[in-house]
């Protein structure tokens, strides 16, 4: 065997035995997370926005459907029916999801931006087990609640894909749909909001 394939041999097992190390610590998912922020950074994956405004006719977007009932990190039950009349940025997504934790620290900051009496969020994890949800949401100390569902998911937000984020205008009308990671904290993303109340 000559240095140079030995070499090689060498930094495949090292690269090898990190990967092994991140995966079976957990941290595997934090790390692509990580990695993918700076995708998120260019944005390439940022959703296609369509202002709304008098030229934007309503009835062109379908009816949302309220009929969600949530469970928080408390235990307490709410529903999205008692957030009719906001804007609503639902955000379906897992602790296992990479592209899922790259996006949360935008969405983070959107939230701490944005007026809650007319901007709500729904951070709702489909985790098998709620507590890993909880206690990332404990250590990463993001300010949004976060959310199971509490019976079954209206079959208008089914999703292959996560994470999956919807606007849901104050009107009650389905504006945006966008399936994959997205940077929600910026300008053109506010304004957007904004044209939704």
């Amino acid at each position: 065997m000559n240095k140079k394939t030995k070499k090689n041999l060498i930094e495949y097992g090292l690269i090898a035995a990190v990967m092994a190390v991140l995966y079976f610590s957990g941290l595997h998912t934090e790390v692509l997370g990580f990695l993918q922020r700076g995708i998120l950074a260019t944005g390439v994956m940022n959703p296609e926005l369509e202002m709304a405004g008098p030229e934007k006719k309503e009835e062109s977007r379908p009816v949302a459907d309220f009929n969600l009932k949530l469970i928080d990190t408390k235990g307490g039950q709410t529903s999205m029916e008692d957030l009719r009349g906001k804007v609503i940025f639902f955000n379906i997504w897992a602790t296992w999801c990479p592209p899922c934790i790259a996006e949360m620290p935008g969405i983070n900051k959107l939230y701490n931006e944005v007026d809650k009496e007319e901007v709500a969020f729904i951070m709702l994890s489909v985790d098998q087990d709620f507590q890993k949800a909880i206690d990332f949401h404990r250590k990463k100390g993001y300010n949004f609640e976060v959310y199971k569902v509490d019976g079954a998911l209206p079959q208008m937000y089914y999703t292959q894909s996560i994470p999956t984020t919807y606007v849901i205008d104050s009107r009650g009308n389905l504006a945006l749909t966008h399936m994959g990671m997205g940077d929600y904290d910026t300008a053109k993303f506010k304004e957007f909001l904004s044209s939704l109340k």
